[in-house]
C-alpha cells in the first residue's frame, strides 16, 4: 500500500501545479488532449463538447455529502466492470485515499478561488508499482451532461475525475469498454484477484462448501478487500439482459456488504440466536435490483428487527443497491472475483504471508537454451525454455518434473492459483499458451514460510579461470528417494521420526522430517554437479531427536551415467565397514546421472 509512487509519463503533479498557477492559467494536458483520440480508438460520437466542471455547474466540487458507494452511475461507454469497482473503492476510506491523494487540497476552495488551475492527479498500482496520473479538468459532455461516469450530485465530480485519469492510463476512453472488474480492483488496490466460478464449483448444491465460501467472502470483505460478482453472459443478445427477477446478465455488481445477519425480535432474538447469511450487491446503473427474497420490499424483513435493519444501512429506494440471502446470491450468480490485500505485516494479529516479487519476461532466441517462451505442457520439446523460479536449485530443469499444482489458462491480465503443497523444493515455471509469445509478467508468491525464491538463469555450471586447477563437473545426477520401509520403532508407540540427507562431493540436500512412522514416503530429490564421478553419493536416513538425532542407515551410490530412471529398492547398511553390515529397512530411490550436463 505505502510503496514509493512513480510519475506517469514523468508528469509531476506539483510542479505542474506551481507553474499554472505562476502563469495563471488552467492547465492542459498535452498528453492527454481534449480532441477524439483521447475518446476513442474506432468508435466516434458526434457534437461531443469538452468542458470544464464550472463550465457544468455553479459550485463544483470533488465530493458532495462525502463518498459513497451510491455516488456513481455508468454513462455511455460499457465500463459497469469499472464502475462497480469504483463503488466498492468508495466504501473503503483507506484504499480511496490512496487512490484520490491529497484529497483535500485537490477539493475546490471558494476562498481561494486563484488556487485552482484545472489540474488533478489520482494513483493506481500497475505491474509491482504505484504510477502518480496527472490530468486536466475537461471533461467530455453532450448537452451540457457527462456522457461516461457520473455522479448522483450534478456538482459532484470525483468518479469521473477518477474514470478520466484510468482512460488517460488506458489509452483512451473507448479501451474501458468490456473490461475485467478484477484488473480494476488490483489497480485501486496493489492486492491479489482471485476469481471463483459459482456454476463450476456447484455451490448451490454442495450446502457445506457453499458456507466455506461465505466464510472466506466475509473475512475478505471484514478485513479491507473489495468483491465483485456477475452473471456470465453466453451470448451477445444476453448482454445485459434483464432476468425476471431483476438481475441483469452480463454486467458487474459491487459488493457493499456481507454479514451474518441475526433473525427475530428483541431479546429472543439474542436467546435464540439464528443468523442469516447475507450479501449485498449495488447495479452500477443505480437502479433495477433484485425483485425476489430480501429484496428492498419484501415480507421477509419483517422477521428483522428494526435495530437490526439500521445496523445493515437498509433502504427502501430504488438505488441500485439489494440484499440477497448467500444461498440465492449462490442460485442466481455465476462469477465472483474477490480481491483480498495481502498481510505481510509481522505487527498484525492476523496471518501474515510471506511475500516474493519477481519481475520476468518470455523472450524469443534461435538457441533453445536462451529461448524463453516454449509455450504450456503441450508442446514437451519447448515447455522447459520458459523462465523458471526456484530456490534451493542453482541451474536449470531440463527434464520434466511431476507436476503438483497449475493454475487454468485464461484470456486475462492475471492468473491466480492457490495451493496446499507440503514442505519441499518446487520450481515454479510461469507460461503462456502457445509457444512463441513474447511479453514482460510479474509473479507474486505468497507462503507461509520466506520461499527466497528466484529465477533460474544458468543451464550448467559456469566455466571459469578457476575450473582448469579446481576441475569443471563431469556428470550430473538426480537421485529421487522415494520411501523407506521396516525401519527400527524408536520410541514406546512404535514410531519414528525420518529424514534423508544425500550427500556427494562436500554437496547436501536433506529432507523435511516424517512424523511417527517406521514406513515413510519421502519423494524428495538431489540434484548433484560431479566433478569426481568416482566418488559415490551417500544416502542416510536419520531419526529426528529433541537432543541428538540418530543414524538409522544408509545406502552407496555409484550414480553410473548408464543408469536412467530405474528404481532401486536397498536394505540400509551401517556407516563405514562396520561388522553390523545389514540395519533394519530399506529405501526406494531412483537414479538418474548424464555425462551432458543439460540432460537433468
Amino acid at each position: 500500500m505505502f510503496s514509493s509512487v512513480k510519475p506517469y509519463e514523468n508528469q509531476r503533479y506539483a510542479s505542474l501545479k506551481k507553474e499554472c498557477q505562476r502563469r495563471k492559467q488552467l492547465f492542459e494536458d498535452p498528453l492527454f488532449p481534449a480532441n477524439d483520440d483521447s475518446l476513442f480508438y474506432k468508435s466516434r460520437i458526434q457534437g461531443i463538447q469538452w468542458k470544464r466542471p464550472k463550465e457544468i455547474c455553479n459550485d463544483p466540487h470533488l465530493f458532495v455529502d462525502g463518498i459513497s458507494s451510491h455516488d456513481l452511475h455508468q454513462g455511455q461507454v460499457g465500463n459497469c466492470w469499472f464502475v462497480a469497482a469504483c463503488s466498492s473503492l468508495a466504501s473503503r476510506e483507506s484504499l480511496w485515499q490512496k487512490v484520490i491523494p491529497d484529497w483535500k487540497e485537490q477539493e475546490w476552495n471558494p476562498e481561494k478561488p486563484e488556487s485552482y488551475v484545472g489540474i488533478f492527479h489520482f494513483q493506481f498500482w500497475r505491474f509491482g508499482q504505484w504510477l502518480d496520473v496527472v490530468i486536466d479538468d475537461r471533461l467530455p459532455t453532450l448537452h451540457n451532461q457527462l456522457i461516461y461516469c457520473h455522479s448522483n450530485s450534478r456538482n459532484e465530480f470525483w468518479c469521473a475525475l477518477v474514470e478520466k485519469a484510468y482512460a488517460k492510463l488506458s489509452g483512451c476512453y473507448e479501451a474501458l469498454d468490456g473490461g475485467n472488474t478484477a484488473d480494476a480492483l488490483v489497480d485501486f488496490t496493489g492486492g491479489v484477484s482471485e476469481p471463483i466460478d459459482l456454476t463450476e464449483g456447484d455451490y448451490i448444491a454442495d450446502e457445506a462448501k457453499r458456507n466455506l465460501l461465505f466464510e472466506r467472502v466475509l473475512k475478505v470483505h471484514s478485513r479491507g478487500g473489495l468483491i465483485s460478482c456477475s452473471i456470465k453472459a453466453t451470448s451477445a443478445a444476453d448482454m445485459e439482459a434483464r432476468l425476471d427477477c431483476g438481475l441483469v446478465k452480463g454486467h458487474a455488481y459491487a459488493v457493499t456488504d456481507v454479514r451474518k445477519v441475526r433473525l427475530g425480535h428483541g431479546l429472543l432474538s439474542f436467546f435464540k440466536s439464528e443468523k442469516l447469511d447475507m450479501i449485498r450487491m449495488r447495479n452500477p446503473w443505480g437502479e433495477r435490483e433484485w425483485n425476489g427474497p430480501w429484496s428492498d420490499t419484501s415480507e421477509e424483513w419483517q422477521k428483522v428487527s428494526k435495530s437490526e435493519r439500521e445496523k445493515m444501512g437498509m433502504t427502501v429506494e430504488d438505488d441500485g443497491e439489494f440484499w440477497m440471502t448467500f444461498e440465492d446470491f449462490c442460485k442466481y450468480f455465476t462469477d465472483i472475483i474477490k480481491c483480498r490485500l495481502i498481510n505481510t505485516s509481522y505487527l498484525s494479529i492476523h496471518k501474515t504471508w510471506e511475500e516474493a516479487v519477481l519481475h520476468g519476461a518470455w523472450t524469443r532466441n534461435n538457441d533453445p537454451l536462451k529461448n524463453r517462451c516454449g509455450g504450456c505442457i503441450n508442446h514437451k520439446d519447448t515447455f522447459l525454455q520458459n523462465p523458471q523460479v526456484e530456490l534451493n536449485r542453482n541451474y536449470r530443469m531440463h527434464t520434466l518434473q511431476q507436476k503438483v499444482a497449475s493454475s487454468i489458462y485464461i484470456n486475462s491480465r492475471s492468473v491466480f492459483l492457490r495451493t496446499d503443497l507440503k514442505e519441499g523444493r518446487y520450481v515454479i515455471i510461469p507460461t503462456t499458451f502457445d509457444p512463441g509469445h513474447v511479453g514482460e509478467f510479474l509473479l507474486r508468491i505468497f507462503t507461509d514460510v520466506p520461499s527466497d525464491c528466484r529465477e533460474l538463469m544458468l543451464d550448467e555450471p559456469a566455466h571459469t579461470c578457476w575450473s582448469g586447477m579446481c576441475g569443471y563437473p563431469q556428470v550430473v545426477s538426480q537421485i529421487h528417494v522415494l520411501a523407506a520401509a521396516g525401519l527400527k520403532n524408536q520410541d514406546s508407540q512404535g514410531g519414528a521420526d525420518p529424514y534423508v540427507i544425500m550427500k556427494c562431493e562436500g554437496q547436501k540436500v536433506r529432507s523435511p522430517v516424517k512424523k511417527n512412522t517406521v514406513s515413510p514416503e519421502f519423494d524428495v530429490k538431489g540434484l548433484f554437479y560431479r566433478k569426481k564421478p568416482g566418488q559415490p553419493i551417500i544416502v542416510q536416513i536419520w531419526n529426528h531427536n529433541l537432543i541428538s538425532d540418530e543414524f538409522l542407515g544408509q545406502v552407496v551410490l555409484t550414480g553410473d551415467p548408464g543408469d536412467r530412471q530405474s528404481v532401486h529398492t536397498l536394505h540400509l547398511q551401517d556407516k563405514g565397514n562396520r561388522r553390523s553390515n545389514d540395519l533394519s529397512g530399506t529405501i526406494a530411490v531412483k537414479l538418474l546421472s548424464s555425462n551432458i550436463l543439460t540432460n537433468v
